[in-house]
């Protein structure tokens, strides 16, 4: 229980690659401790002072009484100082510290320096008289110079050995010679680094990655591991070591077994099928194909994500997936230099090191949300990733070395192209995956949703059935979205309320003499009593309540999800002149869009809301000026009778709703209708929809996005579409039985427009053209 007063004067280390720390002291003196005061948060003792290194020049009789010992040890320690090479400076001054200290102070101080066992140490350390301080250390100092001959006899001097032998500090701050438990650190240490090399040797990267990690090897071996660039090399190393130079996954190339496969996992989407089959199909002809950049286009939840590991699974390859919404950092894809503090490998070389393979299926989800900040452009940097003709020497900053990417499959997802950069859309081949119709969400959710929702709640078909009606009614009335996730979340509300009633009839089971107070209040989604299955008797059956199975219908539909959402609302908005419904596209998919219109008296203006983009007001103008100018041929008139529509006339056009930011050129043929219902006074069909651009001679010309919005009508429960006569093309895209539940009108000019959209037509009414003359 004897220990040493110091003060600490500097702590030096490192936390990484493993904790390892240098304290720096300057001792006082001894203590004994006397009671232990308190142990927590840290220890606190009373102790008792037993010598102060100031009292050693005060004691005249310590030289006559230890004379033949301080001799002897002085001696010693001058032998042992002098055989290390005097040229280095600290072993220069330990030796004119030597003559300077007094001898008393010397038996501590050469035990720090020399080779000694934590157990000597203390016992020193215990040692409180002088005698047994020098009787106890000329041992030590004598084993170390035989230690020290020993050596010099059994190999060659080189330059430094000493310095291996003892490691010295200058101004008295001496390290110590590594204890044995230190030893064996240093000797693992030793072999992990001779163990890193081989690996390094024999592993099968390129002739320049290896020559590179060979340099570098050679500069970890003459670094001291307290250095921070010790950790940085050897991980730097190690990462090299870990990536797939060579190593890659065998292709499952069975055509046959890929599209049962594929069809199993995902309902539709036949382009994408189609072109993973023809991908497979080529890499049975040639064995070196590139892999190929695909960029999956279209609203949310409709599976881009979950196709792409359908499509892993199905080559049999490794899948990871790069989330690159929100990145603003060209250095999440490229990587840091080494310079800097914290340097990290990009994310697509942490995908390689995770996968270990070089031929995995990548992920780039959200490639059209990449952010671009001070740090640089990340979709620039994906130039060289999804190059095919690049790609196979990408260079990270972190690795400055080139790996080869070209077997890598690469797919993209985005909701919409028009936020990518055209470089970079250049790059990938883009395939358009539209929203669902009615009739592939009701066979996704009876197929998928349905299945997992259940096991996901614990339920079983016996306890809950949920008919094909019903369904239905859930994606038209609670739903209105081009994916599933809304539907998938309806349906897991519905299993919760069944897995309540379940819970509670099992309840009700072990206690039947309440089961009759509470069927009346808690029974009201199920179905009526002729739809309920008889009283179950069987003994077989006794652990299920009395209601099983629960059939979900409307009015279950009502108690548990609450009134419907949507309404088909489309007759009631068009009971009244000025009123048409367009169609307009979102990265969440196809919506229908009303266009109302009113007029009053005014100075002549048009009042533009509903928060309009530019291209959409330009719309607006060209429709006011194309109906001007055929005012007389329609005979359409203002309040007060005239040709002129703006005389004395305002014009207010809103696009609902208005906190939703709208643009684009496909609302022409919408406005031009809503503007020419308000002047003749007639309703457009309740059951029209349409899209176009208009030009100012009355041209209809071709717009995008016809099938999200062609569903979008459907969905909304409409019979007929007007469209532009030039995309007639884009209508193979749409699936028969949606084409079979809609009429479409191919339109070239305006006039084929307002005929369609008005019942009997819009026909020119002929009047007598008078000639002024100008005589």
């Amino acid at each position: 229980r004897i220990g040493t007063a110091a003060l600490a004067v500097q702590v030096v280390g490192s936390n990484w690659p493993k904790p390892h720390y240098t304290l720096l002291v300057t001792g006082l003196c001894r203590f004994q401790i006397l009671q232990l005061l308190k142990e927590k948060p840290y220890p606190v003792a009373e102790v008792e002072q037993l010598d102060r290194l100031e009292q050693f020049t005060n004691q005249p009789k310590s030289e006559e009484e230890l004379g033949e010992l301080s001799e002897q040890f002085y001696k010693y320690a001058v032998q042992l100082v002098e055989m290390l090479d005097m040229s280095v400076p600290a072993v220069a001054k330990l030796r004119r510290l030597l003559d300077n200290l007094p001898r008393e102070a010397l038996p501590d101080i050469l035990t720090s320096i020399i080779r000694t066992s934590n157990q000597e140490k203390l016992q020193i350390l215990d040692a409180v008289r002088l005698e047994e301080r020098f009787k106890m250390t000329i041992p030590l100092l004598v084993r170390q110079i035989e230690g020290l001959k020993l050596l010099q006899k059994t190999r060659k001097p080189k330059q430094d050995d000493d310095k291996r032998v003892v490691a010295i500090r200058p101004n008295r701050r001496i390290n110590h010679i590594p204890s044995a438990i230190e030893d064996e650190e240093e000797e693992e240490d030793h072999d992990d680094v001779v163990m890193l090399e081989k690996k390094i040797r024999t592993s099968s990267m390129s002739e320049q990655a290896l020559k590179v990690c060979l340099k570098e090897m050679k500069r970890l071996k003459k670094m001291p591991q307290s250095m921070p660039e010790y950790a940085l090399t050897r991980n730097y190393l190690e990462l090299m070591v870990e990536l797939p130079w060579n190593k890659s996954t065998k292709d499952r190339l069975e055509i046959r077994a890929a599209r049962i496969l594929l069809d199993n996992d995902h309902y539709a989407m036949e382009k994408l099928k189609k072109r993973v089959l023809e991908y497979l199909a080529v890499r049975q002809l040639k064995n070196n194909l590139k892999g190929p950049i695909l960029c999956f286009v279209g609203p949310p939840g409709v599976g881009k994500t979950s196709v792409g590991r359908s499509i892993a699974k199905t080559l049999g390859r490794e899948f990871h997936r790069i989330a690159l919404g929100g990145v603003c950092d060209q250095s999440d894809i490229r990587g840091h230099r080494r310079t800097y503090v914290g340097s990290m490998p990009g994310r697509i070389i942490n995908g390689l090191k995770t996968v270990g393979v070089n031929n995995p299926v990548f992920l780039l989800d959200e490639v059209d949300k990449l952010g671009k900040s001070l740090q640089g452009d990340p979709a620039a940097a994906l130039l060289e990733v999804l190059d095919p003709e690049q790609n196979h020497s990408f260079t990270d900053h972190y690795l400055n070395v080139a790996f080869d990417l070209s077997q890598v499959l690469f797919i993209a997802t985005a909701n919409t192209t028009a936020t990518i950069p055209p470089a970079l859309l250049d790059r990938m081949e883009i395939i358009q995956v539209p929203g669902y119709t009615q009739e592939e969400k009701i066979e996704i959710a009876h197929r998928h949703l349905i299945p997992k929702q259940l096991e996901q709640h614990g339920l079983t078909p016996q306890q809950i059935q949920i008919p094909q009606v019903t369904t239905l009614d859930i994606i038209t009335r609670y739903t209105r979205e081009a994916g599933v996730r809304s539907l998938d979340r309806k349906l897991g509300a519905i299993c919760r309320a069944v897995a309540v009633k379940v819970a509670e009839g099992q309840h009700k089971e072990a206690k039947p003499d309440r089961a009759e107070v509470g069927e009346g209040e808690d029974c009201k989604e199920h179905v009526t009593e002729d739809a309920k299955p008889e009283s179950i008797s069987d003994t077989a059956d006794l652990a299920l309540p009395p209601e099983m199975p629960i059939l979900i219908d409307f009015h279950a539909l009502k108690d548990i999800l609450g009134p419907p959402l949507y309404e088909m609302e489309v007759s009631e908005r068009l009971s009244q002149p000025g009123v048409a419904i367009g169609l307009a596209w979102t990265p969440l998919g196809g919506e229908i869009m009303f266009v109302e219109a009113s007029r009053m008296e005014g100075e002549g203006q048009l009042t533009l809301t509903g928060q309009l983009g530019d291209v959409m007001k330009e719309s607006a103008h060209l429709a006011i000026s194309w109906l001007r100018s055929n005012a007389k041929r329609y005979q359409l008139t203002n309040a007060s009778g005239s040709f002129d529509l703006l005389d004395n006339t305002d014009i207010h056009l809103h696009f609902p709703a208005g906190a939703v930011t709208k643009d684009g050129p496909s609302a022409g043929v919408t406005i031009v209708t809503c503007l020419a219902s308000l002047f003749s006074g007639r309703l457009v069909c309740s059951d029209v929809a349409m899209t176009g651009e208009i030009t100012l001679r009355g041209l209809v010309l071709p717009v995008g996005g016809i099938k999200d919005k062609v569903l979008a009508a459907h969905r909304a429960g409409l019979k007929r579409i007007i469209l532009p006569r030039r995309n007639e093309k884009d209508l193979e895209e749409i699936a028969v039985n949606v084409r079979q539940d809609l009429t479409f009108v191919l339109a070239s000019c305006l006039d084929e427009v307002l005929n369609a959209a008005f019942d009997g037509g819009f026909a020119v009414k002929p009047g007598v053209e008078h000639l002024s003359s100008k005589l």
